[in-house]
């Protein structure tokens, strides 16, 4: 590809500096690149085939060959042998060569064979097919918009896992959720970015251009007896699954909370503080960009059940955010100017009349009139997990458009009961 290369950081540049920038570097460079005659070289990059015996060696070896090859995380890999690969297959019905979908940008084939390759060389264990299978098929789907998770932001996924699986694999929804150490939590976490890496081919500099960047994620496991419990209903019935299913739910990760506490046995004294938080974590510009949200609310049990005595459902607190999540109309017009969404000087007139923004927010002109910060159709994904014994909540912000909440229901081989109680016996033995 023919590139004209813009000097520096263009939104950091008034209008005056770009305009100087494009009469003394861009026009040139464009037009040298539309008048060269000189033909484009064709560079071959030949991937091995699925199948394809790619290097033998010792463990050091492989890992060294590995990680030349961008084909790792930088951490040691598991070396994906034939054998491996084949114990992860035998926990699917499905056949090792169908497809579940073309990845964004490699344009390669996402393939059950591909799954399983990735999930030996991240550790897992090959009882986990099923799972990393329904991870893979929410990345294919193009709601979830996986294509943009080489963008700025750097965002990563959360993956909530909800269900019967949950229990049957040793899953962590206690103490430290989302801290390495639980095999299933942390080794599937490691899988999806593995993925993105391998068949995505996301490497950083190329085609992920993460401005920092986030670390990959340990699986977020939902204590489904405590919502029951409580009267709640776990997150994958809340999204249309019936309560005995086993369901993987994927969102992006912008942004994180602090994992704040609060205290007493008022839930509404709960709900402001959690509140505060929202509106700390969201931006007008947000809004005022049409975006559209599914972020996460992390509660651990004691305070989710405090909020349910108090008759709240997950719905109801997702509405008590969405009410009171507001700031004045001054504040923000001033917020989402002072990025690059909206121009100085735009209203929320402006917006709204130009059919950018619904008709609330221009309700009269009194500055200090009250607007919501996000716009009606986001959702609070309320998950109930972590230290039981500990009063905290955490906000995971979605990022814009992308990585939108996904789910997919597990489908578990027809055997699995009895295959999961061989390898139970086997690692036990």
């Amino acid at each position: 590809m023919r590139v004209a290369t813009y000097p520096g950081v263009i939104s950091t540049h008034s209008e005056a500096t770009i305009v100087k920038n494009i009469e003394d570097h861009l026009i040139s460079q464009i037009e040298e690149q539309l008048t060269c005659h000189e033909p484009v070289r064709i560079v071959s990059d030949r991937s091995p085939g699925d199948r394809d015996t790619v290097f033998r060696g010792s463990f050091e070896e492989i890992n060294r060959h590995f990680q030349d090859n961008s084909w790792s995380d930088g951490l040691p890999v598991v070396p994906p042998t034939v054998a491996k690969i084949g114990e992860f297959l035998r926990y699917t019905d499905r056949s090792p060569d169908e497809l579940l979908g073309a990845m964004h940008p490699s344009q390669a084939e996402a393939t059950i064979w591909k799954v399983a390759v990735n999930g030996v060389m991240a550790g897992c264990r090959p009882e986990y097919m099923p799972i990393l299978i329904a991870i893979v098929e929410v990345m294919a789907d193009p709601q979830y918009a996986v294509k943009h998770g080489g963008s700025t932001p750097g965002w990563e996924a959360m993956i909530i896992l909800n269900g019967p699986i949950g229990d049957q694999l040793g899953f962590n929804h206690g103490i430290g959720v989302q801290r390495p150490g639980n095999q299933a939590n942390t080794s599937i976490g490691r899988f999806y970015r593995l993925f993105c890496r391998n068949v995505l081919r996301f490497l950083p500099g190329t085609t992920d251009m993460a401005t920092f960047g986030q670390m990959f994620r340990a699986v977020v496991a939902e204590n489904d007896q405590a919502c029951m419990d409580m009267g709640w209903q776990p997150l994958h019935a809340t999204r249309g699954f019936e309560r005995g299913d086993s369901v993987v739910t994927l969102a992006s990760v912008r942004s994180v909370s602090d994992p704040f506490s609060t205290a007493g046995e008022n839930a509404e004294r709960h709900l402001e503080y959690i509140v505060d938080w929202a509106k700390r974590m969201m931006h007008p510009y947000q809004a005022s960009e049409g975006y559209v949200e599914t972020n996460v609310l992390l509660l651990t049990p004691i305070i989710a059940s405090i909020i349910a005595k108090a008759g709240y459902s997950k719905q109801t607190l997702n509405d008590y955010i969405m009410k009171h999540a507001v700031v004045s109309a001054r504040k923000f017009e001033h917020l989402m100017t002072l990025g690059d969404a909206q121009p100085p000087g735009t209203t929320l007139r402006d917006l709204v009349q130009r059919g950018a923004m619904p008709a609330a927010w221009a309700e009269s002109d009194n500055p200090q009139r009250m607007v919501p910060l996000m716009l009606p159709e986001t959702q609070w994904l309320v998950i109930v997990t972590g230290d039981p014994t500990r009063n905290r909540c955490c906000i995971l912000r979605q990022n814009f458009k992308q990585g939108y909440a996904t789910s997919r229901k597990i489908q578990l081989p027809a055997r699995w009961d009895a295959m999961l109680a061989q390898a139970k016996s086997g690692s036990q033995s």
